[in-house]
């Protein structure tokens, strides 16, 4: 698979550089993650997953985490992409241009996984399995709910952000959702979420609740459409680039999209508003 370099048109022209049957494909976005990305759990899960690969995207890091995914790349070239942005473009950016990625590829599945491992691999198995099972599921989260024997090591305070914006979500979505901010989910390569991910992203750190939110609004039954994984295991890691100020932003940026959806109902493949104020645009 060959190194891309982006943030500019030819990424959209760009053909598959992938020769082989991929069945999952798991974009990893990484900003400065020089100094904590285990690149050997990654190459392990790699060695017993020959239908599986990842995309690493790198969000325009000022340190030597490039030089890191090229080393990678060049370990296991069959199944390892590397996208690089020559600017820093946000996690949000990078996910959507490494699910682009994916989709042209054309993996059956198409997920993101944060670079920390807070989730380990070995959940990608779990997510496959649901998919397996139902076929009319094409959204697979993990949940860090906390369960008897289960492994979830947070923060007071990151569960207190967590259920506010799980609060968030299940306005934005209109689905009883748990947990979006859990770095690790699953799609099908489907149209829906092909177009999902045509556009930016408006709410910053939320984006996952906007993607739900574009998936939610275009499906028939989204109810019947997403899958919560509750996690056996997740920690978390030191080294957040997450300020205070970016919560709060996104947080604003929710709640328009909030707005958006109260003031708006779309029909599957047919947008459909209603009568009244129209909702404030996404800056």
């Amino acid at each position: 698979m060959t190194l891309l370099t982006t943030n500019d048109t030819a990424f959209a022209n760009a053909a598959p550089v992938s020769s082989n049957t991929t069945r999952t494909m798991i974009v990893v976005p990484c900003y400065n993650e020089a100094d904590r990305l285990d690149g050997g759990v990654f190459l392990k899960a790699l060695a017993g997953s020959p239908d599986m690969s990842f995309v690493f995207v790198n969000d325009g890091s000022a340190d030597a985490t490039l030089h890191c995914l090229e080393a990678l790349q060049k370990a296991n070239p069959s199944q390892i992409d590397v996208i690089s942005l020559r600017r820093n473009s946000g996690k949000a950016e990078a996910v959507r241009k490494g699910l682009q990625h994916a989709c042209r590829v054309g993996a059956d599945r198409v997920g993101y996984w944060d670079a920390d491992l807070a989730t380990p691999l070995e959940a990608i198995a779990d997510f496959e399995t649901v998919l397996d099972r139902y076929f009319d599921i094409t959204v697979v989260y993990g949940a860090r709910r906390q369960l008897l024997g289960h492994r979830i090591n947070r923060t007071v305070s990151r569960r207190a952000v967590s259920r506010i914006c799980a609060s968030l979500a299940r306005l934005a979505v209109g689905l009883p959702i748990g947990d979006t901010q859990c770095g690790a989910k699953l799609f099908r390569n489907t149209p829906t979420l092909r177009r999902a991910i045509d556009t930016p992203f408006t709410a910053g750190w939320l984006f996952d609740v906007e993607l739900f939110s574009r998936i939610a609004a275009t499906t028939q039954k989204p109810e019947l459409s997403f899958y919560e994984v509750p996690l056996s295991e997740w920690h978390e890691v030191a080294g957040s680039k997450v300020s205070s100020r970016a919560i709060l932003r996104s947080g604003v940026q929710m709640l328009r999209l909030i707005a958006r959806r109260l003031l708006t109902r779309t029909e599957p493949g047919k947008p459909e508003r209603r009568s009244g104020p129209v909702a404030p645009k996404a800056i």
